[in-house]
């Protein structure tokens, strides 16, 4: 007879809506659409929201994360890597643009190679509930989405999310803020958020009705619980779904003329501001 290890719960798997071969070549894609963004910018630039950086630091940041991302995946980890022990994680050895514009690239291209053959179940670390690769190959394209929205305001170029994409981006963002841990992280934030009455409504007005791009967000017990849908609430934030996106993540101004705010717009506020990822 030999013991037994203590019954381990599964891991809650942060559920995407597309296939994990579908991530990694929009992880690609949209790297390349982020260095496209870049070309002939001025990296010297400040990225106004995320004005500790230049438009370089930024580069440097996106590119980073797909290599530690990519070495975590490479090798299985099973527990997080310091980002400074990864290979060529902290940028080009040249400093010019096209020496920053390859390496961004390589780094993309080795980090889908590594998802791809490990596949979406392999067991590897994150910081989530769910420990596999097709965590991060989701992760990483939904990283690079948002981070392109900063290059885009930083140069003025057109910013434009498929709509399978931003949905499932928007997913994702509200998957991580009713984690536990999350809670636990932002309880400082929380006073005044929960309790009877308050909910959210996000309606996508560009989108087919078909395609369900709505999501009811319940603040009415001790943590956020949400769907899709489309339920009346307390507040509502309409708008196409891209502008929506760039709301929640808070790249645009919910008083932008983007979106239309209706009812109670201090709990959007407040919501907005305890879902903020600092």
């Amino acid at each position: 007879m030999t013991l037994q290890e203590p019954h381990q719960p599964p891991p809650v798997r942060l559920q995407g809506s597309l296939d994990h071969e579908r991530y990694c070549a929009e992880l690609l894609a949209e790297t390349g659409e982020f260095r496209a963004v870049l070309r002939g910018a001025d990296l010297s630039a400040t990225v106004p929201t995320c004005p500790d950086w230049t438009l370089a630091d930024l580069a440097r940041h996106l590119g980073g994360a797909h290599r530690w991302a990519g070495q975590l995946v490479a090798t299985r980890a099973t527990a997080g890597i310091d980002p400074a022990t990864v290979p060529g994680a902290g940028g080009p050895v040249d400093d010019t643009p096209e020496a920053l514009d390859a390496w961004l690239a390589e780094g993309a291209e080795r980090t889908v190679a590594a998802l791809r053959e490990a596949g979406p179940d392999t067991a590897v670390w994150s910081w989530a509930s769910d420990h596999r690769a097709g965590f991060w190959a989701r992760r990483m394209t939904h990283e690079t989405v948002v981070h392109r929205a900063d290059a885009a305001l930083t140069t003025g170029a057109g910013y434009e999310v498929a709509t399978e994409i931003a949905a499932d981006c928007i997913d994702e963002w509200l998957q991580v803020c009713a984690l536990p841990a999350a809670a636990e992280r932002w309880t400082e934030r929380a006073e005044g958020l929960f309790g009877p009455g308050r909910t959210l409504h996000l309606h996508a007005t560009d989108v087919p009705p078909a395609l369900n791009a709505e999501w009811f967000l319940d603040l009415t017990g001790d943590r956020l619980v949400h769907r899709r849908a489309h339920e009346k609430a307390a507040v509502a934030l309409r708008g196409p779904l891209t502008d929506l996106l760039a709301v929640i993540y808070r790249r645009l101004p919910a008083d932008s003329d983007r979106v239309e705010v209706l009812g109670d717009r201090p709990l959007l506020d407040r919501w907005l501001s305890y879902a903020s990822f600092d």
